[in-house]
């Protein structure tokens, strides 16, 4: 038997959870997976006989955690499919304004900028709280990635956005 220990954000864990419970019963019936949920810690307890399952389980509730829905979340049981996060707060050093600015370019106006970013590289983007969730193919979310850091770092958004076209067309 195994288990691992993952740290939920209060106001994910409804998410987590589902409508009547369906999401949690429907992660542990499709990995045959047992999670358990303090609703007052955010503690979540996931166990499993199968290490390399409770493993994906661990990364589907963390992009949940994250701020993804759990459908997209549940996209991580493709093995083509991984997940990773920026921490907005790395670039911004303390500043809450700048926070808020950075969060905002990787955003864009209406929500302009993510969804672009996604369309080019063909990946899901959230932005929640001080992180950005990515989850896609291993080369189209490293692209993502870079594209996002940089803008981070103060690239134009149309220098990013050729970028990630030229790779694009590279990859054709």
């Amino acid at each position: 038997m195994f288990n691992q220990e993952i740290k939920l954000p209060k106001d994910r864990i409804a998410v987590l959870i589902g409508k009547k419970g369906e999401v949690r019963k429907h992660i542990e019936k499709r990995f045959n997976a047992k999670i358990r949920i303090d609703s007052k810690s955010g503690d979540v307890l996931v166990s499993g006989e199968d290490s390399f399952d409770l493993y994906i389980v661990g990364q589907v509730i963390n992009a949940i955690a994250r701020g993804f829905n759990p459908e997209i979340a549940e996209t991580l049981s493709n093995e083509e499919n991984i997940f990773e996060y920026i921490d907005i707060s790395t670039f911004a050093k303390g500043n809450k304004s700048k926070l808020f600015r950075l969060r905002s370019r990787v955003i864009g106006t209406e929500g302009r900028a993510r969804k672009l970013i996604e369309q080019l590289t063909n990946t899901n983007i959230v932005v929640y709280g001080k992180t950005v969730g990515i989850i896609g193919k291993t080369e189209n979310v490293l692209n993502a990635k870079r594209a996002i850091e940089n803008l981070l770092r103060g690239s134009k958004h149309g220098n990013v956005y050729a970028m990630l076209e030229r790779e694009r067309k590279n990859d054709i």
